[in-house]
């Protein structure tokens, strides 16, 4: 068992109107502020500080615009079940430092259960996936590694649902 501290998240306090704000920004946050304020029901000014401090906080990471993967030429989307028989600090970083540092890797997580972590990855072809893959067995020694190719994107959200307030 390692002494690994597992990091506590506070959590903001997050009222009716920030978790609005929130709402439109992940649908559009491209608006401008007057926008934004007049869609939560607030003039400029305190609809920018709200926003700022939700930054500062760290509540909203970041503002990006999100691209159509099939229209860059990136067609192919795996989703790859790894296994270790290492389970040590010095594997894990080694680990997640290569994975970490390769472009196709949307997605990386270290799973409960029968799979020990689990990537997204995107790849223009099956011959770049095999690049990857060849490059991922390569980075460190592994158990077991198995891709699953998805057929077709039913579903694939990038905003959250802003949960309610709970009641006081």
């Amino acid at each position: 068992m390692s002494d690994v501290a597992i990091p506590v998240e506070t959590h903001r306090r997050l009222d009716a109107i920030d978790r609005k704000i929130l709402t439109v920004l992940q649908d559009d946050a491209s608006l401008s502020v007057a926008e934004i304020g007049d869609r939560v029901g607030l003039s400029s000014t305190p609809c920018w500080k709200r926003i700022q401090k939700m930054e500062a906080d760290g509540v909203i990471q970041k503002r990006v615009a999100l691209v159509d993967q099939n229209k860059i030429g990136l067609g192919i989307t795996v989703f790859v079940s790894v296994e270790s028989s290492d389970h040590s600090e010095a594997w894990l970083k080694k680990f997640a430092d290569a994975v970490s540092a390769m472009p196709e890797v949307m997605e990386f997580y270290r799973m409960a259960g029968d799979v020990d972590y689990m990537l997204r990855v995107v790849t223009a072809d099956m011959a770049s996936y095999d690049v990857f893959y060849k490059k991922l067995i390569g980075a460190v020694a592994l158990k077991n590694v198995t891709s699953r190719f998805a057929m077709e994107k039913i579903k694939s959200v990038t905003a959250l649902p802003v949960p309610a307030m709970a009641a006081a």
